[in-house]
């Protein structure tokens, strides 16, 4: 604990003398779990800091440069890591807009799962709902058309995943050799990937239809041996992928849909999540606005975590000057009969803090189901972040 003092010191030092004018936050994070681990030894508790400063310059009326990092720092359990989030020139001519640099790229509409969004890879010593990403080196054109948006994008380089110490929670029970990391391509990390995508909006209808080719961003994790010790080696294959993003907005009903179509060398596989959200505006006059939420999921590939699974969740917007929210949903396998329970909520402290509380058990999760690493690391996590 003192060298994590140490270091979060030092980290806020740095962060302050470099951080005038910049926009980002700083923050503390507590993380609990309600059991004992499986294998036995596993740490029960947590605690990590972490900094996301970020600058823009603008340079000129047609220009402008961003650069966003991100550093965490943990008390030794292998989550402790840094990463350029973005480091990109913007440069816009009339009806078309160039990024050239390290940037981030976020497609889809559904709650429970991003199946479309294929650009950047998961974060995955961030958490386990994927929302944080690993800057990805690209060139993104994109040209606005008299219907939509066209988006062309070219990206030299591959980021591979990483996973935290096997003393830390929320990782597989075998550990993962990512330095014996294994590529379909010969090229390795260096295989030059490409997207395309179309989206536009018709009235209450958005939709985005894309096609990427390249490095699969999430690996297929390889039983192996070393050392006469069982390990699980990453292999990344290629893949071409075509998606669709469909959502509309009619009244209180949002219906969504996720698609996609994956060709890989082991097979062709078709995965889709669709469902609705219905949204209950100023509930009983009392300002706050609660969504239902129901989605399902279907996925051929043989890894699928999501083969057959219902969401359902709850959403509150307090629409308060804290800007409380709250999001709870079950998700339920039903070919397994596993479940999952996750609650997400957040507050604002004040004009410069925010309070945010994530938890997650897993009830009942069945042998052989992609879960069952993760059946004991029911947890409890609070994080307090000073925005500046």
């Amino acid at each position: 604990m003192r060298g994590l003092l140490l270091s979060s010191a030092l980290l806020a030092a740095s962060v302050s003398a470099f951080a005038e004018g910049l926009s980002g936050n700083m923050a503390v994070e507590g993380r609990a779990f309600t059991q004992g681990s499986v294998p036995p030894g596993r740490v029960d508790n947590e605690w990590s800091l972490s900094a996301q400063p970020r600058w823009q310059w603008v340079l000129g009326r047609d220009d402008e440069l961003t650069l966003e990092l991100f550093a965490r720092i943990d008390e030794g359990l292998g989550r402790q890591h840094g990463d350029i989030r973005e480091l990109r020139w913007l440069h816009v001519d009339g009806d078309n807009e160039w990024r050239i640099g390290i940037d981030s790229v976020f497609w889809g509409v559904t709650e429970s799962r991003h199946l479309v969004d294929v650009i950047n890879s998961v974060d995955r010593l961030e958490g386990l709902d994927g929302e944080d990403k690993l800057g990805q080196p690209m060139i993104h054109y994109s040209r606005l058309t008299e219907d939509g948006v066209l988006e062309v994008f070219l990206l030299p380089g591959f980021r591979a995943a990483h996973y935290a110490d096997t003393d830390a929670r929320l990782t597989p029970s075998i550990p993962v050799r990512e330095s014996l990391a294994r590529y379909e391509s010969s090229q390795e990390d260096r295989h030059v990937d490409g997207a395309l995508r179309y989206s536009a909006s018709m009235g209450d209808h958005d939709f985005g239809v894309s096609v990427f080719r390249g490095t699969q961003r999430e690996p297929l994790l390889q039983a192996s041996m070393l050392n006469g010790q069982p390990v699980l080696i990453p292999f990344y294959p290629l893949m071409t992928q075509w998606g669709l993003e469909w959502q509309a907005i009619l009244g209180e009903w949002t219906w969504k849909i996720e698609a996609i179509r994956r060709i890989r060398d082991d097979g062709r596989f078709t995965a889709a999540t669709s469902g609705f959200e219905y949204t209950f505006y100023d509930l009983g006059a009392s300002g706050i606005d609660v969504g239902w939420l129901l989605e399902y999921s279907s996925d051929q590939r043989p890894e699928a975590v999501f083969d057959d699974d219902w969401f359902t969740g709850v959403r509150l917007a307090f629409n308060d000057a804290q800007s409380s929210e709250i999001l709870a949903g079950l998700l339920y396998d039903a070919r397994r009969g596993s479940q999952s329970l996750r609650v997400e909520a957040s507050r604002r402290l004040g004009d410069s803090w925010k309070l945010s509380l994530e938890a997650q058990s897993f009830n009942h999760v069945a042998a052989g189901d992609p879960l069952k690493t993760l059946a004991r690391d029911d947890y409890i996590q609070l994080e307090l972040a000073w925005y500046f």
